[in-house]
């Protein structure tokens, strides 16, 4: 008797997680955050000059030499033409020092024509033949994995016994401190995706100069502000999405936000074009040479942003205009209603472009043309009018195809004769011939290729839909609708973004976005394989975008080679339903040549259908969060000197701008409605360490004593200190502490100052968009300064049944508290009250690693969740939808840090020893 098969236990077949690594990619050491104060490796700025072109006019302004340039063209344009052909100087003449070089006749010519072509023009153009972008180190401040806070969970010990690496999780290196300082941008370690906040001219320009990274993307998603108007197309606030026109308490204070979307050009659309410009050149130096650029932008500026990449990517490689819908339904306008949006696309050289075309699967319900059906019997006949607009009505089995005509549009030679079907004998029109030869015709007979149109005196070919399912797409993109599930108030369809890198890029190539928004660039380079980079200069989106990336979930594609990644490229087979339709990444394409030729038929491949594994849930694989903005920078350390010297001379004196920054919006938000509004605000006669003072309004006026942190860096411990000790000394009533981000260990200081140095202290967040200087025009007061609460934590020892097992703790978020310097009480915010918090359990001082994450107010974890259903209790998911953490053992540090992310995206983060916990 047969034995019979044991069947699979029911958790042999479970659910793993997986993520996709570039083993064969590299990037350069960035060095931890913790590192910046002996950080030495500083360069100078950098600066771009523009290509120049010739006024029609020929108008000499006494800055741009493009006359000059001209007469010298025509005089070795002249010179040239007195040579014999092919007309080349047996030696190359050069203009300016070698900035332009001719070898001849034909090379004169060309770069005459092209600098006299038309050109857009504007105020500060003529003038602005280059500029200047500091050239600012990054530094990482995170690193996240999804896969590392599911190990966490596991019970997976961080260091000792558990199962993978630092690296494997995080793509941490574990670079020594002394390698990070004085040996940065010199390793190559393995390539982890980055997020990086800073402003992207300054941004692109580091990846250009500290890491080399030119002409190695391969594709680049802009997103610009469409316009100069405030709209609605930014987020200031990470829950609340609904933003209104010119509303003061509306307006966030980011620079990019601030830049593009309220009249704070210094010349409107004039500068509007200079920041594209400058940002657009930069692009252009990042590209590989098969590269491409895709610019999203609406119909009101779109002339202005073609003809400036028509300017610098030179107008030949010009590869499409892509139309696309953004709104399902319109909404009602009192003339025609814009439902489109678009994308221009140019290539860094179009000669090399990387391109693979995209299908859509074809949809001939309702299509006339598609009026005959195969029955699954084989027998065939004309469909009824309700049959056309209707294919469920057909039996199951059944063929659609429509009688194409057998004649080229011009005369084959081989194809004048007449041929006899099934009894009777057909002939090519007058003047024209069959498509294929005589034995081309008996091939399609004998696969019954051929039937006798409607007038019994034409015979046609039989084109199935089968044949060819999909048709390329083109530029107009009408299928697609306005973004679903959005978390962003200008948030891209997804498709969008996808059809951009799938047309341009292989599964191993960068791409870069520079206006990170919701992340959706990063979110699909991730799905596909790609690898990434994103910038933004607000925190909000990237607190959106972060918290997307971490709790999301993909298919795992087929990778062709595992040890290299998705480099080696996915899987793609053909198959079919139970229909007979294709399903697969391969589909054929059928032709009436293939057929009447008897050779194999040709394939598609379909770059949107790899195969998936299935039970296999994949993550996003370890990324890390970066910025220009550092951290600590002692007052008086002779790194700060150097950094704030480094800042472009037309920026401005940072103090000096501070100050009248500070008295043209002297009011401090505390929150919930509460401000401190300051008068008088002054540099203080002598001073060692202040920076300004002032009188308070509210209430009992008092002098008060304020103190900037550094442009660059962060504020430190040292500088609190000193502030304090000297504004305590002269009698000032309070000191407020205005910076840009600040040390755990100043931030403890600040809130125990009146204890410490008998004087009680506020730390007031400034946004970043200060750093933009003379770029703003109006100030207003909202939110340009606010304070930030403390994070209230606790530390508690986990009591455990077994003694031998090594000591369990866990960390509380209590709240927030903001401390109003008027009333000199505190405002307690509740820990489940904030967008999220991120546990790090064994916090090194230098870089924040994300072992635990959590979203008191959303479902985020809900995906994942539901895709490890049953390999971990409900209860897992309970603690990272909350403000009690999972337990975890100690590490080799001792303590641990908390970071909480506020409504404005501001990162407030704490530090506990474990020593210091509750029993």
């Amino acid at each position: 008797m047969a034995r019979r098969r044991q069947q699979p236990a029911q958790e042999d077949i479970v659910t793993r997680t997986e993520t996709y690594r570039h083993p064969e990619a590299e990037s350069p050491l960035r060095p931890d955050v913790g590192t910046q104060a002996q950080f030495r490796k500083k360069k100078p700025p950098v600066t771009y000059r523009y290509d120049f072109s010739l006024s029609p006019a020929l108008d000499w302004d006494g800055q741009n030499p493009a006359r000059e340039l001209g007469e010298w063209l025509l005089a070795m344009i002249e010179e040239a033409s007195r040579l014999d052909p092919p007309h080349i100087f047996p030696h190359p003449r050069d203009f300016n020092g070698g900035q332009y070089k001719v070898y001849g006749l034909q090379d004169a010519v060309q770069l005459l024509k092209r600098i006299s072509k038309p050109f857009l023009n504007w105020t500060g153009k003529a003038e602005g033949l280059s500029f200047e972008v500091p050239t600012l180190p990054l530094f990482v401040h995170e690193r996240l994995s999804t896969r590392a806070i599911i190990e966490t969970l596991q019970g997976h010990r961080k260091k000792g016994a558990q199962q993978m690496t630092l690296f494997d999780l995080f793509g941490d290196p574990q670079r020594p401190v002394i390698d990070q300082i004085l040996k940065a941008y010199e390793y190559k370690d393995k390539w982890v995706n980055r997020m990086i906040l800073g402003d992207s001219l300054v941004v692109m320009n580091s990846l250009l100069h500290y890491e080399g990274l030119g002409g190695q993307v391969q594709m680049i998603y802009m997103d610009p502000p469409y316009g100069v108007k405030f709209g609605s197309n930014f987020q200031p606030f990470v829950r609340k999405r609904d933003v209104k026109h010119n509303d003061d308490e509306d307006m966030t204070r980011e620079p990019e936000m601030v830049k593009a979307y309220r009249d704070t050009w210094e010349l409107g659309l004039h500068s509007y074009l200079t920041y594209l410009r400058d940002r657009l050149l930069l692009c252009r130096e990042l590209l590989t040479p098969s590269g491409s650029i895709f610019v999203q932008i609406g119909d009101e500026n779109i002339h202005h942003v073609r003809e400036l990449l028509e300017e610098l990517f030179g107008e030949e490689n010009f590869v499409a205009l892509i139309t696309f819908r953004k709104k399902g339904m319109p909404l009602g306008s009192k003339y025609l209603e814009g439902t489109v949006d678009y994308l221009i696309w140019f290539a860094k050289d179009k000669e090399l472009l990387k391109f693979h075309p995209l299908f859509q699967f074809k949809s001939v319900e309702g299509d006339p043309h598609w009026d005959h059906v195969e029955l699954p019997d084989g027998t065939r006949r004309k469909m009824t009018p309700e049959e056309i607009n209707n294919h469920d009505l057909l039996p199951k089995g059944s063929c659609v195809y429509q009688l194409h005509q057998l004649y080229p549009a011009g005369v084959n030679e081989n194809g004048l004769f007449e041929f006899e079907y099934d009894g009777k004998v057909y002939y090519p029109p007058p003047g024209r011939s069959w498509k294929t030869s005589f034995d081309g015709m008996k091939r399609l007979a004998d696969m019954r290729r051929l039937e006798p149109y409607a007038d019994g005196n034409t015979l046609r070919y039989v084109l199935k839909l089968s044949d060819y399912p999909v048709s390329p797409i083109n530029n107009l993109w009408a299928d697609l609708g306005s973004a679903t599930n959005t978390i962003y108030v200008v948030q891209t369809n997804v498709e969008v973004v996808k059809r951009c890198i799938l047309m341009t890029t292989d599964p191993g190539d960068l791409v870069l976005d520079p206006t990170c928004g919701s992340g959706t660039t990063a979110y699909v380079a991730e799905q596909w394989g790609r690898r990434w980079i994103t910038i933004d200069v607000s925190r909000v989106p990237l607190a959106l975008a972060r918290q997307r990336l971490l709790t999301t979930t993909f298919p795992y594609y087929q990778l062709k080679d595992e040890s290299r990644g998705p480099a080696g490229g996915f899987v793609y087979v053909r198959k079919q339903n139970r229909k007979g339709e294709e399903i697969g990444g391969i589909v054929p394409h059928i032709t009436l040549e293939s057929i009447a030729n008897n050779e194999p038929p040709k394939e598609e491949i379909l770059v949107d259908r790899p195969e998936v594994v299935p039970k296999v849930v994949r993550v996003t694989g370890p990324f890390c969060v970066e910025a220009t903005i550092p951290t600590p920078v002692d007052w008086e350390d002779v790194e700060t000197d150097q950094i704030v010297a480094e800042t472009p001379e037309g920026y401005g004196s940072f103090m000096g701008r501070m100050l009248e920054i500070l008295r043209k919006s002297p009011v401090l938000h505390l929150g919930g409605g509460k401000t401190v509004t300051l008068k008088n605000v002054r540099p203080p006669a002598k001073t060692l360490a202040l920076s300004a003072e002032a009188v308070v309004v509210n209430g009992e006026e008092k002098p008060v004593a304020i103190v900037f942190g550094p442009e660059n860096g962060a504020v430190s411990e040292r500088l609190v200190y000193e502030a304090a000790r000297e504004a305590y000394a002269k009698g000032y009533g309070h000191l407020y502490v205005i910076g840009f981000a600040i040390q755990p260990n100043a931030r403890v200081l600040v809130e125990n100052c009146e204890a410490t140095a008998g004087i009680p202290a506020t730390y007031v967040q400034a946004t970043p968009d200060l750093l933009m200087g003379d770029l703003l025009k109006n100030m207003r007061s909202s939110q340009i300064f606010s304070v930030c609460g403390l994070p209230e934590v606790k530390v508690k020892k986990v009591k455990d049944k077994s003694a031998k097992q090594p000591a369990r703790y866990q960390v509380e978020l209590l709240g927030l508290d903001v401390f109003d310097p008027v009333t000199m009480q505190p405002d307690h915010r509740k820990g489940n009250d904030v967008p999220a918090w991120f546990l790090d359990c064994d916090y090194n001082g230098l870089c924040f690693h994300v072992d635990q994450a959590f979203f008191p107010r959303t479902s985020a974890w809900s995906n994942i969740k539901r895709a490890l259903k049953g390999i971990y209790e409900d209860s897992v998911w309970d603690h990272l939808a909350g403000t009690i953490s999972a337990p975890f053992e100690a590490g080799e540090h001792g303590q641990v840090a908390v970071k909480v992310i506020d409504d404005r995206g501001n990162e407030l983060m704490v530090v506990k020893r474990l020593e210091e916990a509750e029993q």
